[in-house]
């Protein structure tokens, strides 16, 4: 596949994926939740995009990213109306190391997942064990629920596939433990230590 064609199905991809994250958000968000300044509201949701396509690419090759700001420009624009970073955040010093750590603590364990998944790929036994569990969040806000679940989702190897209040069904590629708090304690503790500290 050439370069172009890997960026066009990139965009595809990315576009797709924060259309259905601004849907869903949108069904778990009231109109209360959202930020009423319009400039600021824009703003957040570019960056907010933009930290997504870099999560979803791996890379911050200057082409990718410049790829990244035009498409991040193009869906704000288009659905400005959409969630943000920001929505539900608890503005305290404390909430802002923790979102630092969060991106940090991400990027450690999106490396581990590509690293896992790659070994299961090149091993001619194919050693995997598809499945779904069930998984407990301690998370109360709808905005950190959200982020936990897309956290899940963009982690390679795992699929969250519904949240139905404080559960959460997630696909994996290995199954690890169905016992729900060891299943919990492996997929979903890393990510809610951070977001609980941000969003409650």
């Amino acid at each position: 596949m050439t370069a172009i064609g890997l960026i066009n199905r990139d965009i595809v991809s990315y576009s797709n994926q924060c259309i259905a994250i601004k849907q869903y958000g949108e069904l778990l968000l009231d109109t209360k939740t959202r930020p009423k300044n319009g400039v600021r509201k824009r703003a957040v949701l570019f960056v907010t995009l933009l930290l997504f396509w870099v999560m979803l690419n791996g890379t911050l090759a200057v082409d990718s990213f410049i790829v990244g700001i035009v498409v991040s420009l193009a869906i704000t624009i288009l659905f400005c109306s959409g969630l943000s970073f920001f929505t539900e955040f608890r503005a305290t010093p404390q909430a802002f190391i923790a979102g630092i750590l969060y991106y940090i603590y991400f990027f450690k364990e999106l490396i581990k997942a590509n690293f896992r998944l790659a070994v299961i790929v090149l091993s001619p036994l194919m050693p995997i064990k598809p499945g779904i569990v069930k998984v407990r969040t301690r998370l109360k806000s709808r905005m950190g629920r959200l982020m936990l679940a897309n956290s899940i989702t963009l982690t390679p190897g795992t699929l969250t596939m519904e949240i139905d209040g404080e559960w959460l069904y997630v696909h994996c590629v290995t199954v690890e433990s169905t016992d729900i708090d060891e299943a919990t304690a492996q997929i979903v503790a890393g990510f809610e230590s951070y977001l609980e500290v941000m969003y409650g």
